[in-house]
């Protein structure tokens, strides 16, 4: 009788390999992994909960082997879903935990448990997934010779040898083999072997933003996304500053001003011959405004810190009846780097604003789009920051300045002491500075909708010690924002970031690139004094720079910017924008600091508004471009390449192609001795880290790690640095 062929897919997963507890020779694996470096090394867990829920969408049921013994169930069950994966059943196959799996025995158990599958699912065709550190490619290859039909694919995660071009499992007669070091380029290879499409229709809000489960951050006030929210751009700090120094001259008996930042230099004006930050916070104090804010405390000044300008301002607002408090609740080397703005009205909630983005109120931030540099800065004896800058803010109204109201009253309520070390108390005693906040009523119910633009809020907390009671365990939900995202991209992702630093956050968007071969990657960075030497951030960007153009070629584009006078534009803005889709403007930089151990503040925005210029769905997955995000990218190309109009940068590919061109335009009139009509644009190659410095022996294996304990720490517990997860 000849058997049934199966109808449906199954899918078994070795969780072996990406459990935070391991058995010792994969521990021993990851420890290796974590500390080799490179642009070759693309290895991590990136992606593979897509894998398993692109493969389970028709219906398939997810099963998950382990070696580990039953009595063990709750707490597999546990971390696969603290890590996000889909539902499914647990296959327990181990006995003995010392004398059997932590030393890495277990095949034969996993062979029994998979054959008793087979027999009770006769209709099912298996797709097998694991890695090729343990035991996956034998336990796979094995069940396939023995069951020839009943295998649809094997995917397996390379780990021990990433750059290995045949497959140990392949062979004549097996089934599709699909192996890759990333679940995300893991991914177009397995749809394509399973004859699945990348899925396209009516797009879900949940496509782009974080579920709350997928925060990761139970502790927290915050909702997973608010709607009905009107967003407007002000890049710039000139447009910023005036637009915030209109609404809080506008301030009155009752309202709140909350804010909290970096650095704060009170003498900084708003406008031109108008008030100074210091005195239009303390006028609306004065009027009757409740003026409340968090400052990071600062290293101590000794070191080049800003400690003292932060004691100012927050003196000026104490005598004008307001209160700053001074924060050093952070890990080691870390700070405070939100930088917020909420203006919340006693009578009128429709006035109710917030503002969040890259600019602090600091000197030196109140450029415009000629970047000549903050004429007050220019003219300072302050050397803080004179070069041109290039930054951008977004003001917020409707239901998400509700959202913003809590990020800033966690952090004000939390009853942990704001420093602790005694080189930090005696000072601040000595300054007569508040060492808590009072009491604050709790935010007043949301605004009204007041646009159409879905708005999630995302944060960066590391885990420390006291916990912080609204992320105990931290939160690193800009990350997996940046990474979900991403994993959705297909046409151009446009960045502006100070840093570009770590090849941590470099490898997200490698997948990426290597994922969607129709990808561009357009990052503006600032452009290194010229007269400055090789730094120890240099040997991060060359890791982080090299690891992109590897994956990506041609269609990588690093730049810098200058002004028409040839000075270099400080780029300070963090802005990221894809398919003109799902855009973000907040405080991160793309650094492992930023996404896992300072405080970050980002807005990630989706316009339910389509723009009906073509191409109007670019990414091709049924989004459509939306206004805001396309807008924001228009707006800033447009400045950075000399563009009259947006016509020659809605597509993607275009778009690439003229910032292509522009650039060694530009570059080739500077070569040339800048004879003749300087050519249209601000936009040049930046020269990569890795072509201006010597990676020697002394560099590698002192100043690089040097480098990443001081300028570029790692806030992840050492569990989720192992796996390279977030």
């Amino acid at each position: 009788m000849t058997p049934t062929p199966p109808t449906t897919l199954g899918v078994v997963y070795d969780v072996d390999g990406v459990l935070r507890v391991a058995p010792l020779r994969r521990q021993w694996g990851r420890l290796r992994a974590l500390a080799t470096r490179g642009p070759h090394d693309r290895r991590s867990l990136l992606g593979m909960q897509r894998v398993l829920r692109t493969v389970a969408a028709p219906g398939a049921e997810v099963y998950f082997l382990t070696g580990l013994p039953i009595r063990l169930a709750r707490v597999v069950r546990a971390a696969l879903r603290h890590d996000q994966y889909p539902p499914g059943t647990l296959l327990m196959a181990g006995r003995r935990l010392f004398s059997g799996w932590l030393f890495g025995a277990g095949l034969e158990a996993k062979r029994d448990a998979l054959e008793r599958l087979a027999v009770e699912h006769p209709d099912v065709s298996w797709v097998l997934v694991g890695d090729d550190a343990g035991h996956d490619p034998q336990l796979f290859a094995d069940f396939a010779r023995d069951h020839p039909d009943r295998v649809a694919a094997i995917a397996l995660r390379r780990l021990v040898d990433v750059v290995r071009s045949d497959s140990p499992v392949a062979r004549d007669d097996s089934p599709p083999v699909v192996e890759a070091p990333n679940g995300e380029e893991m991914l177009p290879g397995l749809r394509a072997a399973l004859g699945l499409h990348e899925p396209t229709g009516e797009p879900r809000i949940d496509d782009w933003f974080l579920t709350e489960q997928e925060r990761g951050n139970p502790a927290t006030r915050l909702r997973p996304w608010t709607e009905g929210n009107d967003v407007r751009l002000r890049v710039h700090g000139h447009a910023y500053y005036a637009t915030l120094a209109e609404r809080l001259a506008a301030t009155g008996p009752g309202d709140q001003v909350l804010f909290l930042g970096w650095r704060g230099d009170g003498d900084q004006q708003l406008v031109d011959d108008g008030p100074t930050v210091a005195e239009a916070l303390a006028d609306a104090a004065r009027c009757g405004t409740r003026v409340c804010g968090l400052l990071w405390r600062s290293h101590l000044s000794v070191f080049g810190y800003h400690v003292t300008q932060n004691r100012r301002l927050a003196a000026a607002l104490r005598a004008a009846g307001g209160e700053v408090l001074l924060d050093q609740r952070i890990r080691p080397l870390g700070s405070h780097h939100q930088k917020l703005v909420v203006i919340r009205g006693d009578t009128d909630p429709a006035g109710d604003v917030a503002y969040v983005g890259g600019i602090d109120l600091v000197l030196g931030a109140r450029d415009d789009i000629v970047h000549r540099g903050d004429p007050q800065s220019v003219a300072s004896g302050d050397a803080y920051d004179r070069d041109p800058r290039h930054d951008a803010q977004l003001e917020l109204r409707g239901p998400v300045v509700r959202d913003l109201h809590e990020v800033f009253l966690e952090r004000w309520i939390d009853p942990t002491p704001l420093v602790r070390l005694p080189w930090h108390v005696v000072p601040d005693l000595v300054h007569r500075l508040p060492r808590r906040g009072a009491v604050l009523p709790p935010p007043t119910p949301d605004p009204p909708a007041a646009g159409r633009c879905a708005i999630q809020v995302l944060r960066t907390y590391p885990r420390r010690t006291p916990p912080l009671p609204y992320a105990p365990w931290g939160e690193r939900s800009v990350a997996r924002a940046f990474i979900k995202a991403l994993g959705r991209a297909q046409r151009l992702v446009y960045v502006e970031d100070q840093y570009l630093w770590s090849a941590d956050v470099a490898r997200v968007f490698a997948a990426a690139l290597r994922r969607a071969p129709q990808l561009h990657l357009v990052a503006v960075v600032p452009r290194p004094h010229a007269d400055a030497g090789p730094s120890p951030a240099m040997i991060g960007q060359a890791e982080a720079v090299a690891m992109v153009h590897e994956a990506g070629g041609d269609r990588v584009q690093i730049l810098d910017v200058e002004n028409d006078e040839a000075s270099p534009v400080y780029v300070h803005a963090k802005i990221c924008v894809v398919d003109d889709v799902w855009c973000t403007v907040g405080s991160n930089n793309f650094n492992s600091r930023s996404w896992t151990h300072d405080s970050e503040l980002v807005t990630a925005i989706l316009d339910e508004e389509r723009d009906r210029r073509a191409p109007a769905d670019p990414g091709g997955l049924g989004d459509g471009a939306r206004v805001l995000a396309r807008r924001l990218r228009l707006e800033l190309m447009r400045e950075h390449l000399g563009e009259p109009d947006d016509a020659a940068l809605l597509d993607p590919d275009h778009a690439a192609e003229l910032v292509r061109s522009r650039a060694a335009a530009l570059d080739a009139w500077h070569a040339g001795g800048e004879q003749g009509p300087r050519p249209p644009g601000r936009m040049r190659r930046h020269t990569p880290a890795h072509e201006q410095v010597e990676l020697t022996l002394r560099r590698r294996w002192i100043t690089g790690p040097a480098y990443r304990m001081v300028l570029d720490p790692d806030g992840r517990p050492l569990s989720a640095r192992l796996q390279r997860t977030y």
